[in-house]
């Protein structure tokens, strides 16, 4: 069993034309539809299939694509009615996959909003569309704005309402409108940031069920790690730490991590670094690392051969990375996993 646990759905072009519209109607026609058949999600959704049966995956977690996420726009009111038409659509297609695809729900967070007035959203994706978990945006500004960090008060109904549900969050930020950096460098400084505000909170005191996982391997944070463990080390520093009693890599074991990293040597430094039992295989494919490594002949997106190729894990840490930790962290069925 191959369970990759990150990755987005593929959907036809109507889904998106649905959200020009909104775009450029400000909302003002009202909610409409995205007018998507069965037949249509049918068609992507066996592409999508294709994609996983040329590398050997069982099951993929699909989720909305995050740069058109869109949660900066105006009004709030489309926020909510794309993230719905997103979700429907993914729902809809998981069912049409039973045991090869299953819904990974967004959550509308338009900027300015409260975190209040995303958790029902939460409830009825996990509830009544069969989600198994979500995608958490910590920039719902989209890089334009200021948005409290994960370790603020700000975002605690939100996983008062992911404890309740018992559903992991995947930490992905969505597109990037500020010049200074790509979608791409985005992600990888708002994951960065992510983990160390989460750590440097009292979130794990408070929620210590909470299941976060953070997306594309921890950002800088494994490759940075030497300064985070000498900060909490620090004799100034370390006093006034709500989790002083802990080193910085027990505490980075709270979170999870996926694989979604397109070098085995960055890969094996994650994987050493929080432990097998913390790493979910993910691919994001296809997506931008659908392109081919012109040492291997592999996509860069290609991961499960370069899992399956550590000689330092065992038979058992391999088979928990590629799928047992994800089965286990989504609760997923036999069925559907």
């Amino acid at each position: 069993m191959i369970i990759d646990a990150h990755a987005h759905v593929n959907a036809p072009p109507e889904l998106y034309a649905y959200q020009a519209a909104l775009m450029s109607s400000r909302g003002a026609h009202g909610q409409g539809s995205a007018g998507v058949s069965d037949a249509a999600l049918k068609e992507w959704g066996e592409r999508t299939l294709a994609t996983m049966d040329g590398v050997g995956t069982d099951l993929q977690l699909i989720s909305p694509r995050p740069f058109h996420c869109g949660h900066s726009m105006r009004p709030a009111k489309t926020v909510h009615w794309w993230t719905s038409a997103v979700n429907d659509v993914i729902a809809r297609q998981a069912a049409l996959f039973p045991g090869r695809l299953a819904g990974v729900a967004g959550l509308p967070q338009a900027y300015g909003e409260s975190a209040t007035d995303w958790v029902g959203a939460l409830e009825e994706a996990v509830t009544q569309l069969g989600m198994v978990g979500c995608v958490l945006n910590p920039d719902p500004s989209e890089g334009t704005g200021h948005v409290p960090p994960l370790g603020d008060p700000f975002w605690y109904p939100l996983y008062e309402k992911l404890v309740e549900l018992d559903v992991p969050a995947l930490i992905h930020s969505g597109s990037c409108l500020n010049d200074r950096e790509t979608y791409s460098e985005h992600f990888v400084t708002e994951e960065s940031i992510a983990i160390l505000t989460l750590l440097n909170s009292e979130v794990f005191l408070r929620y210590p069920t909470l299941k976060i996982i953070v997306a594309h391997g921890g950002g800088s944070v494994p490759y940075q790690i030497g300064r985070w463990r000498a900060a909490r080390a620090h004799p100034k520093l370390r006093l006034g730490h709500v989790l002083k009693d802990e080193s910085f890599d027990e505490s980075l074991r709270r979170l999870w991590f996926d694989t979604v990293l397109h070098n085995p040597g960055s890969l094996e430094l994650l994987i050493k670094t929080v432990g097998a039992d913390r790493c979910l295989f993910g691919t994001e494919r296809p997506g931008s690392g659908t392109a081919p490594d012109p040492v291997t002949g592999h996509d860069f997106d290609d991961i499960r051969p370069v899992v399956e190729g550590f000689g330092f894990l065992s038979e058992a840490e391999k088979t928990a990375i590629l799928a047992g930790n994800a089965q286990s962290l989504f609760k997923l069925t036999p069925t559907a996993g």
